[in-house]
């Protein structure tokens, strides 16, 4: 697969922000299929998570779709800007540290049952 995953993800997220020159997209390619990393500005953050984190869940959904037609399997990162206002114990567990899915030791607790639910929910 070329980088249609990759230029698929910059399009539809540069469509939602205000802020499109700061959406940043990195690719990596391990046995494990692709992963994309999502960079956006701070301010930018809760148009691409959503409400309940229903947008970034469509987001991963169509990107899934994309990898079925090209015989990948694609996942979504997105990291947490450093100037986020999203408070660090509530939320929807999108943002970026050393964990697997970025949140930190004291708030996966909660979020991790939020993340759990939406992977379960995004396997087709």
């Amino acid at each position: 697969m070329q980088n249609s995953d990759q230029e698929f993800l910059e399009y539809v997220v540069k469509m939602l922000v205000d802020n499109p020159s700061d959406v940043k997209v990195n690719r990596q390619v391990d046995e494990m299929g692709v992963l994309l990393t999502l960079d956006v500005n701070a301010a930018d953050m809760g148009k691409v998570i959503g409400r309940s984190g229903n947008t970034a869940k469509a987001i991963r959904i169509l990107l899934r779709v994309v990898g079925m037609k090209n015989n990948a399997r694609v996942n979504l990162k997105i990291n947490e800007p450093a100037g986020s206002t999203r408070g660090m114990g509530g939320g929807m567990g999108m943002g970026s540290s050393s964990s697997s899915m970025g949140m930190s030791e004291g708030s996966q607790g909660a979020a991790s049952r939020g993340i759990d639910e939406a992977l379960e929910d995004l396997k087709l």
